[in-house]
Order: structure tokens, then sequence, then C-alpha cells
């Protein structure tokens, strides 16, 4: 879909008593996507905020809003988060019994579709998938809290996603969450990831502006 590295900086790792101002400030930064990590306390231990928060940021900023559902039954947040200005929607695959049919759901509202699969997930649980999905996103953390470290062993199976989908003639975003830094994200994008979230590489880095660039490989 792309051939330029996309940075999603995950605002889970930005200020929250300033959050407007942080996610305005993406833009001068030259930043390419807002991740949004949303987590219900069920799906994933941790709660984070949900679709108001995403319809609060939205006029401050004109990037494209990535809300990642780590939650349960997300069939059932999709529409809300779709009408909060989300221009991408992921759903994970291990919380989905009925991921095709929600799939088809985000596309019918305008939405690119994307579907995560945890570390421990195989690329074949998503291949009957592919054809409805956007996005691909390779979880590099077992999602749940941010400042993890990047597990390698997820490496192979980006590059594994990358011949699937190549092999159908498919082209998906591939996004990698987790960890991803100044040395993890060259391996990414070596293994055929096109996007990549950062949240404390970008977030916590001296000259943010700086960090986006290494992340993308300039």
């Amino acid at each position: 879909m792309t051939d330029r590295i996309l940075i999603a900086p995950s605002i889970l790792s930005a200020d929250f008593t300033r959050l407007g101002s942080e996610v305005e400030a993406l833009s001068a930064l030259e930043a390419d996507w807002v991740h949004l990590d949303i987590m219900d306390g069920h799906f994933v231990p941790n709660i984070t905020f949900g679709a108001p928060m995403c319809r609060a940021l939205r006029p401050v900023s004109g990037l494209v809003f990535d809300a990642h559902l780590m939650v349960a039954e997300p069939a059932k947040w999709v529409p809300a988060f779709a009408e909060a200005g989300a221009d991408v929607i992921t759903i994970h695959r291990e919380a989905d019994p009925h991921a095709h049919r929600t799939l088809q759901l985000i596309r019918s509202l305008g939405k690119k579709a994307g579907v995560a699969l945890n570390p421990a997930t195989s690329e074949n649980d998503i291949e009957y998938l592919l054809d409805d999905a956007d996005l691909i996103l390779v979880m590099s953390v077992n999602p749940g809290f941010g400042g993890q470290k990047f597990i390698d062993a997820v490496l192979p199976k980006i590059e594994r996603i990358r011949n699937m989908c190549a092999k159908r003639g498919l082209d998906p975003f591939i996004e990698v969450d987790g960890g991803v830094n100044e040395k993890t994200a060259k391996l990414c994008r070596d293994a055929g990831a096109n996007v990549l979230v950062a949240g404390n590489a970008v977030f916590k880095a001296p000259d943010r502006a700086e960090m986006i660039s290494i992340l993308r490989g300039n």
C-alpha cells in the first residue's frame, strides 16, 4: 500500500495532562498516524480510554487515527469508534470468533479494517481473513501494558505474513506494535513491516522529530 515507512506514535505514552497538545504536535513532528490503544480490562488486564477520547481528539489533528481495539466482543465497539472519527479500526483475532463479519462491518462504515495477532498466535489463524483486511497488526509484546521489551521471535512471523500476502496478490499495511525503538525498528522494516507503532521511543525522546526520522530509517 505504501513504499514509505509510516510511524504511528502511541498516545498511551503521551502526557495525559496535556493530551490534546501532544496529539496536535505530532503533525509538526512528521508523524503519519496517531495510534490509540483501547483496553477494556477484559481482553487485556489494563483499562485505557474509549470512543469519547477519540472524538475529543479528532478536531486537533488531521492525521490518520489508528484505533487498536484490545477488547472483548470488538464488534460492539466498532460503530462508536467509526462515529468518533477513527480511520483504521483493528480487532484482535483472539477476541472475536466472528472476525470475518467484524472486518466487513468496519469496511461497511467506510473505515480501513485491521486484524491483530498476539505473539503466540500463528499467522495461519488469519489466512482466511486476508481478503477482508486492509492492515495486519503483529504484536511484538503481549498486549495490555506499554513499555515492554520487544519479542524477537515475532520477526519471522512478519516476514511470513508479508510473503503470504504477496503470493495472493495482496498488499495490506503490516504494522508492528510493542517495544519498537531505534534498534528494533530496523529489524521490523527488514522483515517487511511498513507501519511502526512507537510509544516511549517517541514521547520520551529528547528530540521527538529526530526519533521519528530514525524509526522510519532516514
